[in-house]
C-alpha cells in the first residue's frame, strides 16, 4: 500500500498461482462480504469462492475494512478454500456456537438458582415476621406458663381440686357486668374466623352469655339470668392456668360450636334440649384439667395411666381426665346458686346430664377412630328421627369444636399451637424425670411446628370434617378450605426447615 487516504483502503496480494502482487483497493465503508468479492475478482475467482487471508509470517488476517495496511515487500497470501476446509471451518463455527450456548445455559442455571434462593429468603422473611406478630401472646403464654410452674412447685401430686372454695359460687355478681356487644361483635361470634385473642376474661364470660341467650335457652328453659351468671363466673374459676387447657380454650370450643349451631341451623334438626347439651359439654369439657394432657393423641397409655394419678385409680384407667371434667362439671351444678338445669324435672335433668356425659368423654382421643367410623357408616343414611344417629353426630361435632383451631385463621390459630407444645414439653419432662415412656411429639429434643401439625391436620382433622361435611355442605368454604390451607403451610414450612437443616450440614461438612 503505497498512501493511506481516509476513506479509501488499498492491499498488496498475490497467491500461489500469481509471483506477482495485486492491488486491492476498496472503501473504508465496504462491508467484508464487498472486499472478499474484490479480492475474487482481482485473483479471477468465483465470486463466492471462501477464502483466507494470511500475513508474510503466515498468520490469518480478518477480512474486513480495518485490517492492517501492507507493502509490496511483504504482501498479502490470499488461499481459496477447498470444499473440505470450508467444511472444517463450518464445524469450527458450529462448535463455537455450541460452546457460547452451553456458557449461555450456565447463566440461565446460575440466575434460576439465584431466584430460587431468593424465593426462599423471602419465605424465612415472611415466617419472622408472622413469629413477630405474636410477641404478645406467647409473652402472656410465658407469664401464665411461670405462674403455673410456681403452682406446681408449691402442691403435691394430687390432681383433685384441693380448694374448695372454687366450688362455692361468688357472690359479686355486679363485680360481671355484662357488656354491651355492637352488632359486629355478635355477627363475628357466629364465624369460625372470630378472633378469640382479643378479649379479656369478662368480656369471654358476656360473650358466652350472649350465647345462652341469643339461642334462646334462657328463655325456653325459665333460666335464672343471674344463676347464668353466677354459673359461668365458677366455671370460670374452675379451669386452671395451663399453656393450652385453660379457660380461653374453653370460650374458643363453645363458640366454634355456637358458629356450627349457626351455620349448620342445627336448631331446625335438633331439639332445644340437643342444643343445650351442645353448649354446656362444650362450656364444661375440659374443667380443672390438670398440667399434663392427653390433647388428642393416639396412644392409650397416657400420662394419667402410666403414672398410677388419684385420678386414673379412681376412673379405673377408663379416660380418667374426661371422667373427671364430668365430676367437676356437676359439682358446681349441685350448687343451688349454680344449678341452670333448676326448672327441669327429675328425668329431663337425667336426659341432659347423661347427654353432657357422653359428649364431654367422646373428647377423649383413645376413642376418635371408634367414635368416627361409627359416624361415617351412619352418615350415608342419616336419620335425624334416630336418637342414635343423632346422638353419634352430636359427638363428632363436640370432637371437632374441640380440635378445631387449626379452622380459624393462621394469626389465631399458630399461637394455639405454641402453647400447646408447652404443655407437651411440660409433660414429656416430667415423664422423663419419672422414668415413664414419652411420645416422640411431646418430646421438645424432637418435635418441630410442622412435624406437630401435618400428621395431626392431614389425618386427624381433615378426615373428620370432610365427614361432617357431607351431612352440611356449608362447612366447605368456613372450615374445610382453611384446614386444607393450613396443612400446606406447615408443608412448605416443613421443607423450609428441612432445607435451612440440609444447608447448615453442608457447611458443617465442609468445616470438617
Amino acid at each position: 500500500m503505497f498512501s493511506e487516504v481516509p476513506s479509501v483502503g488499498s492491499l498488496i496480494t498475490n497467491n500461489d498461482e500469481s509471483a506477482f502482487g495485486e492491488q486491492v483497493v476498496f472503501s473504508r465503508f465496504c462491508s467484508p462480504f464487498d472486499i472478499k468479492e474484490l479480492f475474487c475478482t482481482a485473483l479471477g475467482l468465483p465470486r463466492n469462492t471462501g477464502l483466507s487471508l494470511l500475513d508474510s509470517t503466515g498468520a490469518m488476517v480478518s477480512i474486513d475494512p480495518t485490517m492492517p495496511h501492507n507493502t509490496e515487500r511483504s504482501p498479502y497470501k490470499v488461499v481459496p478454500l477447498s470444499g473440505g476446509q470450508l467444511a472444517d471451518k463450518e464445524e469450527l463455527f458450529q462448535n463455537v456456537l455450541t460452546q457460547v450456548a452451553e456458557q449461555f445455559s450456565r447463566a440461565f442455571k446460575i440466575n434460576d438458582l439465584k431466584t430460587e434462593v431468593t424465593n426462599r429468603l423471602a419465605m424465612l422473611e415472611k415466617r419472622v415476621e408472622l413469629d413477630g406478630m405474636k410477641v404478645v401472646q406467647i409473652e402472656k403464654c410465658r407469664s401464665d406458663i411461670k405462674k403455673l410452674q410456681e403452682e406446681m412447685a408449691s402442691k403435691n401430686n394430687s390432681h383433685f381440686i384441693d380448694d374448695n372454695k372454687k366450688l362455692t359460687p361468688r357472690r359479686d355478681v355486679p363485680s360481671y357486668p355484662k357488656y354491651h356487644l355492637s352488632q359486629e361483635t355478635m355477627e363475628a361470634l357466629r364465624q369460625p374466623s372470630f378472633d378469640v385473642w382479643q378479649w379479656e376474661h369478662n368480656e369471654m364470660l358476656s360473650c358466652l352469655e350472649h350465647m345462652y341467650h341469643e339461642l334462646e335457652l334462657v328463655k325456653d328453659f325459665n333460666m335464672n339470668p343471674i344463676t347464668l351468671k353466677r354459673w359461668l363466673l365458677c366455671i370460670h374459676d374452675n379451669y386452671r392456668m395451663n399453656p393450652f387447657h385453660n379457660f380461653r380454650h374453653c370460650f374458643c370450643v363453645t363458640q366454634m360450636m355456637y358458629s356450627m349451631i349457626c351455620i349448620c341451623s342445627l336448631q331446625e334438626m335438633f331439639t332445644q334440649v340437643d342444643i343445650l347439651i351442645l353448649m354446656t359439654a362444650a362450656v364444661c369439657h375440659d374443667l380443672d384439667h390438670p398440667d399434663t394432657t392427653t390433647r388428642k393423641t393416639h396412644i392409650l397409655l397416657t400420662y394419667q395411666v402410666n403414672a398410677r394419678t388419684e385420678l386414673a385409680v379412681r376412673y379405673n384407667d377408663i379416660s380418667p381426665l374426661e371422667n373427671h371434667h364430668c365430676a367437676v362439671a356437676f359439682q358446681i351444678l349441685s350448687q343451688p346458686d349454680c344449678n341452670i338445669f333448676s326448672s327441669f324435672d327429675a328425668d329431663t335433668f337425667k336426659q341432659i346430664r347423661q347427654g353432657i356425659i357422653t359428649l364431654i368423654l367422646a373428647t377423649d382421643m383413645a376413642r376418635h377412630g371408634e367414635i368416627l367410623d361409627s359416624f361415617k357408616i351412619k352418615v350415608d343414611s342419616f336419620d335425624f328421627t334416630d336418637e342414635e344417629h343423632v346422638t353419634c353426630l352430636k359427638m363428632v361435632l363436640i370432637k371437632c369444636c374441640d380440635i378445631s383451631n387449626e379452622v380459624r385463621p393462621m394469626e389465631v390459630a399458630e399461637p394455639w399451637v405454641d402453647c400447646l407444645l408447652e404443655e407437651y414439653f411440660m409433660q414429656s419432662d416430667r415423664e422423663k424425670v419419672e422414668g415413664l415412656p414419652v411420645a416422640p411429639f411431646m418430646d421438645r429434643e424432637k418435635v418441630t411446628k410442622p412435624t406437630a401439625q401435618i400428621g395431626f391436620i392431614k389425618f386427624v382433622l381433615i378426615p373428620m370434617f370432610e365427614a361432617v361435611m357431607k351431612l352440611f355442605p356449608q362447612i366447605e368454604d368456613v372450615m374445610v378450605q382453611p384446614l386444607r390451607g393450613s396443612r400446606e403451610r406447615y408443608e412448605q414450612l416443613k421443607q423450609i426447615d428441612e432445607g435451612t437443616y440440609e444447608v447448615r450440614g453442608r457447611g458443617a461438612a465442609k468445616e470438617k
